[in-house]
């Protein structure tokens, strides 16, 4: 169900409004009417910090995750916006030291092999009027002569080469026949003394990280707090100003249950205000208010969009085809009773997911009523588990071709049924056309599925009379409601183009071969995992060993897979047959009333 939203049309002094908008985020039942991003330098400023916080708080969390072992370094009471700035300066420097450590090593590369050296000797050398010249050259293409030859001083050899200089004159050209190697700047001892230097400021400023990573909750507090008054400025300035800027008038909603506390603040503030029931066209915010089971669905739902103010919410209609339609997809109870007992022990330990825990139980138990009607069970077959069965029961359970046709069945039921909420709903908004349109919709397919079923089983299953009462009645309403027009008998002719409407009915019904297919397929794939499984038993020594580990990993990875598309197939059966057939139009905004940091905890 949607709540229903009172609208409040609030008019005061300007210099009043900083005052009074308080009050309204401490109340924290009003959603205030307000600008969706930043509008100024201060709401800039603000959403920046929000930014950076999360950032921070996400970059702290993986930082727990890749160093485990470093230990914190404690910290003193600094506030939460000094421990943001001095994070990101720590994470800034850590950073450029990996840059200069990766450089550094190359460096330090290219100077072992020409062995320690001093930088001062070369000057010494240019000051004589020398240069030298460096080469390096394979061991096996050195020349001896080249040292009678040249001015040349081997300086190392190492990994099969030959680093040695040559002296020239400087201006001269030392005439030496390879090419020249560039020299390094300096030796690896000096490179290595800073990338220690280096390395012990890095692991100064991981034990400091690591001790932030320790009070991740001071840096959400400050976004929290950051967004409530980010939301305060934005509501205030999104007030409209009349009289020169001397009087604010500011819209709000609030859930019609909460009118007697809302009004007493109200009352006690100088503001003069009018409340109203709030109307579609005042694009009130929606807030969902749904049974304990249907609840649980409207994570589901919320992957869409929220319904208009105006509209159906219908969670409460499609939670339980979703949580059948999720069981038909997988297709195994006993995958169906591992997600019955991991939802409850999620349930139970995790408080803060329960509501998920719980959600997961209830596909479970979906995963457990539509595989029994093939008696499937992690990829068996119950009447082959429990061979003295009884041959009545035995006949009960469903074989592929019964299980496709009670998919279509399904979906056709589906359809139906969201025909008829839609039918109601516009009986309750006084669009009989629609109504009863839809209402003859429902008396074709009905008509057309009974029709069909009676021919493939060569029994009639309608009696004549009530076969062509749904047949004609539906026609009839078909044609002469689904086109409105002001001469009456002009709307039978623009009627019949919406019996093309035959077709986009054909595709949603054929739609529904999905739930057979996947469950069909989970249940193979299942089977193959114990043929293969058991053949591994015969492995000498270790073979029923090996056959356990198979099957636990096997069917937990089947399990795991056969649940993504039991997830994904029903939420596109869910958006797209049955919201277009009950005719969603979705849009909605949530409703957020203004809160203070307190009230948000």
């Amino acid at each position: 169900m949607i709540t229903k939203m009172t609208k409040y049309s609030m008019i005061l002094l300007s210099g009043d409004l900083d005052t009074f908008m308080n009050g309204i985020q401490q109340l924290g039942m009003v959603d205030i009417t307000r600008s969706a991003a930043a509008c100024d330098d201060e709401s800039r400023r603000m959403s920046e910090l929000i930014s950076r916080c999360r950032s921070a708080v996400d970059s702290l969390r993986n930082f727990s995750k890749e160093h485990p072992d470093i230990q914190p370094e404690t910290h003193p009471e600094i506030t939460g916006m000094q421990m943001l700035s001095d994070y990101e300066r720590n994470s800034a420097r850590r950073d450029e030291i990996s840059a200069e450590l990766s450089s550094l090593g190359k460096e330090y590369q290219n100077a072992l092999p020409w062995g320690e050296f001093n930088p001062e000797d070369l000057e010494r050398i240019g000051k004589a009027g020398l240069v030298p010249h460096f080469y390096c050259v394979a061991d096996k293409k050195y020349q001896s002569r080249w040292e009678e030859e040249y001015p040349l001083w081997i300086l190392s050899r190492t990994a099969g080469k030959t680093y040695f200089a040559v002296l020239a004159q400087q201006g001269e050209d030392c005439g030496f026949p390879l090419e020249e190697t560039q020299f390094p700047a300096r030796p690896a001892s000096a490179v290595q003394s800073v990338t220690d230097r280096l390395r012990a400021e890095q692991d100064r400023l991981l034990a400091v990280a690591a001790g932030y990573a320790g009070r991740t909750g001071e840096l959400q507090e400050l976004s929290d707090r950051t967004f409530a008054s980010l939301d305060l400025h934005l509501a205030e300035t999104s007030s409209i100003k009349e009289g020169e800027g001397a009087i604010s008038i500011v819209e709000g909603f609030a859930p019609t249950a909460d009118d007697a506390r809302v009004k007493a603040y109200l009352d006690s503030c100088s503001v003069y205000y009018i409340a109203e029931a709030a109307k579609g066209e005042d694009n009130p915010p929606v807030k969902l208010r749904n049974n304990w089971f249907a609840r649980l669905f409207e994570p589901v739902g919320s992957l869409y969009e929220l319904p208009n103010y105006d509209e159906l919410d219908l969670t409460p209609y499609f939670a339980p085809f979703y949580m059948l339609f999720f069981g038909f997809c997988l297709g195994d109870m006993g995958y169906g009773l591992i997600l019955v007992i991991a939802g409850i022990a999620a349930a139970i330990a995790m408080p803060k997911f329960r509501a998920y825990g719980k959600l997961i139980a209830w596909l479970g138990i979906g995963s457990i009523i539509m595989p029994l009607l093939s008696g499937t069970f992690f990829g068996m077959k119950l009447a082959d588990i429990i061979p003295s069965m009884p041959d009545n029961i035995k006949a009960l359970f469903f074989s592929d071709l019964k299980m496709f046709w009670f998919a279509i069945i399904f979906g056709l039921f589906q359809i139906v049924f969201a025909r008829m909420i839609k039918a109601v709903f516009a009986f309750s908004k006084r669009r009989w056309d629609d109504a009863l349109s839809e209402i003859g919709w429902c008396m074709i397919i009905i008509w057309a599925a009974c029709a069909y079923a009676g021919s493939q089983t060569g029994s009639q299953l309608l009696p004549h009379i009530a076969a062509q009462i749904l047949l004609f009645g539906g026609l009839v309403l078909v044609l002469f409601c689904s086109k409105p027009a002001k001469f009456f008998l002009l709307r039978p002719i623009k009627g019949i183009v919406s019996l093309y409407d035959i077709t986009g009915i054909f595709g949603d019904m054929l739609s529904y071969i999905r739930l057979f297919g996947l469950g069909t397929t989970g249940g193979i794939l299942a089977l193959v995992i114990n043929s293969i499984a058991m053949s591994l038993s015969g492995i000498p020594y270790v073979g029923w060993p090996v056959t356990v580990i198979f099957l636990i990993f096997g069917h937990l990875a089947v399990m795991g897979l056969s649940c993504l598309g039991a997830f994904v197939h029903p939420v596109r059966l869910t958006f797209v047959e049955f919201y277009k057939n009950v005719g969603f139009e979705g849009g909605g905004r949530a409703y957020k009333p203004l809160k203070s940091y307190n009230n948000n905890k």
